[in-house]
């Protein structure tokens, strides 16, 4: 399915807030506590965090269908300053998912993380997170595993020929 990365605007943060809170889209968050609270009073302070300062340390974007332009996910990296690695995170709405959404936004993200100067990508998934079998046709590997969680990483420094930059 083809999809682009946009930045969105402060106002387009609705988008995120309705996502968050959907317990089907965030299912997979069952093992951090399911939906997200993300009220309107965080929003200027996020916005500034996520992006208009990201400093080099942070990507994030707005999933888009080409197809109808409506907003479908949203794709993002960050540096975790705690484990110093990379992190991805790609939500698709639970309205749009099984539609190829996904993939083709973890493909732009790979390219824009790798146009950012990172090498490694990981993503941390709950061991019962059906978006394993996704990661790992796109190329991350498992890393290791606990009984909770798998860790999967992707080396972008020899992949991502074609992908977007975002």
């Amino acid at each position: 399915m083809p999809v682009d990365l946009i930045t969105p605007n402060f106002r387009d943060l609705w988008f995120r807030q309705a996502m968050m809170a959907d317990p089907a889209t965030m299912s997979y968050n069952h093992a951090w506590g399911g939906t997200i609270p993300f009220p309107e009073a965080q929003w200027p302070d996020w916005y500034d965090h996520w992006v208009l300062h990201p400093e080099g340390k942070r990507f994030y974007r707005y999933v888009v269908s080409e197809e109808d332009g409506g907003f479908v996910g949203e794709a993002a990296c960050h540096w975790d300053e705690s484990r110093a690695i990379w992190c991805a995170d790609v939500i698709i709405h639970a309205a749009h998912r099984r539609r190829g959404f996904g993939r083709a936004a973890l493909r732009l993200l790979c390219g824009a993380a790798r146009a950012m100067g990172v090498d490694v990508l990981r993503d941390d998934l709950a061991t019962d997170n059906p978006a394993i079998g996704l990661f790992l046709s796109e190329g991350f590997a498992e890393e290791y595993r606990t009984p909770e969680i798998i860790m999967l990483r992707k080396d972008l420094r020899h992949c991502c020929h074609g992908e977007g930059s975002g």
